[in-house]
C-alpha cells in the first residue's frame, strides 16, 4: 500500500490554472505606477480654443442648428 500522508519535505501546494492568476507585476515601481493610472485628461487651453473657434464658425454658416 502506498503512503498517502505529505512526508516532512513536501509542502501542500494548490494548483491554480492559468486563467486564475492574478497578473502580479514583480517590479514594485510598475504596481505603484499602475495605482495611480490616470485618468480622464483635461483639454489644453489651445485645444481648447480650436473647439470654441470651430463651433463659432459653425454657427456663423448656420446659426438655425444647434446642439
Amino acid at each position: 500500500m502506498a503512503n498517502k500522508a505529505i512526508s516532512k519535505r513536501q509542502k501542500l501546494s494548490f494548483r491554480i490554472e492559468p486563467s486564475q492568476r492574478s497578473m502580479r507585476s514583480k517590479d514594485p515601481v510598475a504596481i505603484r505606477a499602475k495605482q495611480r493610472a490616470a485618468g480622464p485628461h483635461k483639454k489644453s487651453g489651445s485645444a481648447v480654443d480650436l473647439i470654441q473657434q470651430r463651433t463659432f464658425k459653425k454657427n456663423l454658416a448656420d446659426p438655425n442648428s444647434s446642439k
